[in-house]
């Protein structure tokens, strides 16, 4: 997790890593030094490719969750950029395409009509079987169902709302607001629920299903 204090702008510069980025308060402006500011807000989506000279801003405190490729993380002057061919991405929450269970396999279709159902969005990777990929999935308020996968690597970021997550051996469910983050390893089902709209981050390597309680 990164914390940006408003105002914050840094000198252009560029990374030896590429990395991803998800807004999860305030609001983000990463791009090239001379492009007009565009504010991501929450639930926003970027990719910074190595060696590109770029710039990031904040405008009110802002929190991201940022993912590294690989270590270490280096922060370097603009004089020792290089192109790879990979270009950076900017995606607005408000653009994001949300897939349903009509679109994917990845939402398990309900016996009976439900008011609202998961969505889910597929942000990059290769969505297949021992494939690395990354995902936005958004429950709507008063869901109550779970994640159900036999990945290798299963991990859970929360990015907006408040989820319910149910432990093995407890009675009371673990209460996870944004920035929190829980995972597995090999076949698990995890227990879920959301008060209201909820849109968590999920890397995994291989697939995984959400369904809704019914």
């Amino acid at each position: 997790m990164v914390k940006f204090v408003d105002g914050f702008a840094s000198p252009p510069h560029i990374h030896n890593i590429t990395y991803r980025g998800v807004v999860i308060a305030g609001g983000l402006h990463n791009d090239d030094p001379d492009a007009e500011p565009m504010w991501m807000p929450a639930g926003s989506y970027w990719t910074q490719p190595l060696g590109e000279v770029h710039i990031t801003a904040a405008r009110g405190d802002s929190v991201a969750y940022v993912e590294i490729q690989e270590g270490p993380y280096l922060v370097q002057p603009p004089s020792e950029a290089f192109d790879t061919g990979e270009r950076p991405v900017n995606v607005d929450a408000s653009n994001l395409v949300w897939l349903k269970a009509s679109d994917t396999s990845w939402i398990e279709p309900t016996k009976t009509v439900i008011k609202s159902e998961p969505e889910i969005t597929f942000l990059w990777g290769q969505p297949a079987a021992d494939q690395v990929s990354g995902t936005l999935v958004k429950l709507p308020a008063g869901f109550t169902g779970k994640f159900i996968t036999t990945a290798s690597t299963f991990r859970v970021v929360v990015i907006r709302g408040h989820l319910s997550l149910g432990l093995d051996d407890k009675s009371e469910n673990a209460s996870l607001v944004p920035g929190s983050y829980f995972g597995s390893e090999g076949g698990a089902t995890h227990e879920i629920s959301a008060d209201e709209e909820t849109i968590v981050y999920v890397r995994t390597k291989g697939t995984y299903r959400v369904a809704a309680k019914e």
